[in-house]
């Protein structure tokens, strides 16, 4: 993988209404982070001070180039070394995050099957959300209160 497709990967990354074709200071600093770049000799304030010599919010992949070499001049980096880490890194990821927890009362209360009344409504017999469909109140004209089983017993005593 070239680095002009990590770059698009990257610059995509966690942002919805990206193209590709610029990218943020932020997003550089995953991607460096994901492809270990960082050490004692570079830091996210290096990569802050050299990004801000761009005057802008996001850089193009031209400019982005230009970045590198201009890190890895002042760090006494190789820029070409620095590169490779970056193709080499693979796709974005999530690393070192939370993972869901399952276990305890989290387990019992994630159990649909487990549900009752109007909230047991709000799911299939799968266990899937009917989404709105399980969330619209039927109303009931009869006066009863929903679920009432003595309905019409009133007056037969």
């Amino acid at each position: 993988m070239a680095l002009k497709e990590q770059f698009v990967s990257f610059a995509k990354f966690g942002d919805t209404k990206a193209d590709g074709k610029t990218i943020t200071l932020t997003q550089i600093d995953k991607w460096f982070k994901q492809a270990q770049v960082f050490d004692k000799k570079l830091t996210t304030t290096d990569t802050g001070i050299a990004f801000g010599k761009f005057k802008a919010k996001i850089i193009t992949l031209e400019n982005f180039e230009k970045f590198i070499d201009d890190l890895a001049g002042q760090k006494k980096m190789s820029g070409e070394e620095i590169r490779q880490k970056l193709i080499d890194c693979g796709t974005p990821g999530t690393t070192k995050t939370t993972k869901a927890v399952a276990t305890g009362g989290v387990e019992r209360l994630t159990d649909t099957s487990k549900y009752t009344g109007a909230h047991k409504e709000r799911f299939d017999e799968s266990g899937k959300g009917k989404g709105l469909e399980g969330r619209e109140d039927i109303a009931d004209t009869s006066g009863y209160v929903g679920g009432y089983k003595g309905k019409d017993t009133y007056d037969k005593k």
